[in-house]
Formats: C-alpha cells, structure tokens, sequence
C-alpha cells in the first residue's frame, strides 16, 4: 500500500480527496515539479521551488506564510520514506487552486499533492551516459505557443500529451515539439541540445521551452568549464545536420539522442559533458 500526502495528510493511494468542483480537474488550474530524491536529499531542491514559486506567482496564488519550501521539502522526505522510497524516488509535487468556478474561485491558496515512486538503481547516480541512444521523432500536429505560461510546468498538458500519444503510436522514445514558429521548442519531457562542430547549441526560453532545472545548471556549468553555449532559435533542419543531440530532464539528467527520423548521431561530445560536467552540477 502506498501513501500520498494531499495537503499535509497522508492518505492511502486509493483514496478521493479532490471534488469535481476542483479548479485543477475543471481547468488544470495549477503547476508542478518532478523532483528526484536520492538518500533522503531533494536534487536541485532550491531550483525546483524557485521555479514553482515564480510559477505561482504568475498564476496569482496567494501563498501563505506557512506554506515554504522547508515544509514542503520536509513532507517530500517523509512520505519518500513512509513509501520506502528514501533512497531512490520520483517525486511530483502537484499544486492546484481550490474549488470554484472559473469567476468565482472560493480562494486563490495553494492546494497541494506530493506522490512517490520507486526510481532503479540506474538512476540513483551518475552510472555512465544511456548505451542505447534515443530514438526521437518531430511533432507536428499541435504547436507550442510563447507566452508566459510557456516557461512554467503547468497544468494545462495537452500538447505533450498528445506528442507522447503520438511517439508511442511511432514507437519513438520521445517526440520534438514544435512552437507556434514552426522552431523547436523542446521534447514531452525534456529539454533540447545539440552540438555542431564543437559548439553546444539550445532553444531560449522565450522560444516556448518549459525553463527545466537541469537545463539551467547545465547552462551555467558549462560556462564555468569553458564550453561554448549558444541560446538563439533552432530551426527543425539544423537539429537534422546536428553532430550529436541529447536531452536533460530532472530525472534522467542527460541522455543522449542516437535517432531523428533517417538521421543519426555520435555521442562523443556528449560523453565528455556528461561525465565532466553532471558531477559539478550536484
């Protein structure tokens, strides 16, 4: 049996604790994080709260003096261990407004959810760049726009829902989204980077990419250790006579793309930033 914790209460998985009149199941009326917990200890825990609260602070919440980053932080760990996850987890935590319609919202606090799942022992630490290079396909059927909610891990899913319906159905491990531009934006669960003759290139945020936690760090490190980084619009025929692709996200870190349609990549560069610069981003 496992637990959640729904507002500071543990319940078991199978309990209902929302209403239909949940602004987060009317309108995805929220945000959230996944985080990883190796040992007890969040991985970029000051990142992924900076990030959510800067997301709600675009979303209008009005947070309460009570609700931090310690004590969410301190629920995390806690439930981790009650599910025996401690050493090893996937964490989500979930924030949504309460109940309301859409003009007539009952309050603007933050109502919250933390879930916990095992991760492998692959994913615990650093063991060395995938083996089997990702197979990614292009996404085209619906567009991401640039706006102010793009940058955030909203709610509102759909278009990476319906881009991982379609990888699946391709048997692609991933799928490349697109904005409203017609220029990459970043992956269903990633963000985007791919290297042409030495060079490390990659979406800015403006460009619709959701702004990942690891992408950051990654940014910054590879500034400290000299490696040339260039943010500016990609368009979908540069990543096609890209050198090397690979994608970071706050579960996985870094992995690499081996696959986009007809066109393949080395990782050799790749190789390099993963055992060089991940350790100095933990």
């Amino acid at each position: 049996m496992l637990y959640f914790n729904y507002n500071g209460k543990l319940f078991t998985d199978d309990t209902a604790v929302i209403s239909t009149a949940s602004r987060g199941f009317r309108y995805g009326d929220g945000l959230f994080e996944t985080i990883k917990c190796i040992n007890g200890q969040l991985i970029l825990a000051d990142e992924h709260f900076a990030r959510l609260w800067k997301g709600m602070g675009i979303l209008q919440f009005e947070i309460p003096k009570h609700f931090t980053p310690d004590t969410l932080e301190e629920a995390i760990i806690t439930l981790a261990k009650k599910n025996g996850h401690d050493a090893a987890a996937r964490v989500r935590l979930t924030v949504t407004r309460g109940d309301g319609g859409l003009y007539d919202v009952v309050n603007h606090f933050p109502n919250y959810s933390i879930e916990t799942w095992p991760l492998t022992n692959a994913d615990t630490k650093i063991t060395g760049l995938n083996s089997n290079g990702l197979v990614l396909g292009i996404y085209t059927e619906v567009k991401k726009s640039c706006d102010i909610l793009s940058n955030l891990k909203h709610n509102n899913y759909l278009p990476y829902v319906m881009a991982a319906l379609h990888a699946k159905k391709e048997k692609w491990n991933d799928a490349i989204i697109l904005n409203t531009q017609e220029r990459i934006a970043d992956s269903t669960i990633a963000n985007i980077f791919f290297i042409k003759d030495g060079k490390i290139f990659t979406p800015p945020l403006k460009e619709g990419c959701v702004a990942g936690v690891v992408r950051e760090a990654l940014i910054k490190q590879l500034a400290v250790h000299n490696w040339e980084l260039i943010e500016r619009p990609v368009m979908v025929e540069e990543i096609m006579q890209a050198d090397e692709v690979f994608l970071t996200n706050s579960i996985y870190d870094i992995r690499w793309v081996q696959r986009i349609g007809d066109k393949e990549y080395v990782n050799t560069l790749t190789q390099k930033i993963y055992t060089t610069i991940l350790p100095t981003i933990y």
